[in-house]
């Protein structure tokens, strides 16, 4: 007869263990100090932590795949994190149009963001936002969204 997997048990555990006991758990499967993050982050990378160990972590051609596809994407460097790749984004002189309540708006692309009525803004949802008076997307808002993501 098969022994229960206590991995399971020991996952749904995390949830009501005091923080206290979750730092000490980090300190035992990390060999390090917890980082100063919330308690769902340290939940959820211990529980990845306590099945790796359990089950095993990933493949080693995947984790050879995402290092490239991270060199790839900006090589570790945090400065490139979280900018749109310049293939996203238009051409500089581009000249972005969208008609609002019977009103063409027209929007320049500038080489460090975009022009509008002739102020400088950084984004296209700061824009949309001036333009509408609510949220948006910029992207979505000039008609770009459907661009995004393609090779």
């Amino acid at each position: 007869m098969n022994k229960p997997d206590p991995i399971p048990a020991r996952l749904a555990a995390l949830k009501t263990t005091p923080t206290p006991d979750l730092k000490q758990q980090w300190r035992d499967l990390f060999d390090s100090e917890p980082p100063p993050f919330n308690r769902r982050y340290l939940e959820s990378r211990l529980a990845y932590r306590i099945q790796e160990l359990a089950y095993g972590g990933l493949k080693p051609e995947t984790t050879r795949r995402l290092e490239r596809l991270g060199e790839e994407l900006g090589g570790g460097d945090r400065s490139k994190r979280g900018i749109r790749a310049d293939r996203d984004r238009p051409i500089t002189g581009t000249r972005l149009l969208r008609e609002w309540q019977g009103v063409e708006q027209i929007v320049t692309v500038t080489a460090d963001g975009f022009e509008w009525q002739g102020r400088p803004y950084k984004s296209l949802s700061a824009i949309a936002r001036a333009i509408t008076g609510t949220r948006w997307n910029g992207w979505t808002f000039f008609g770009l969204k459907n661009h995004r993501g393609r090779t």
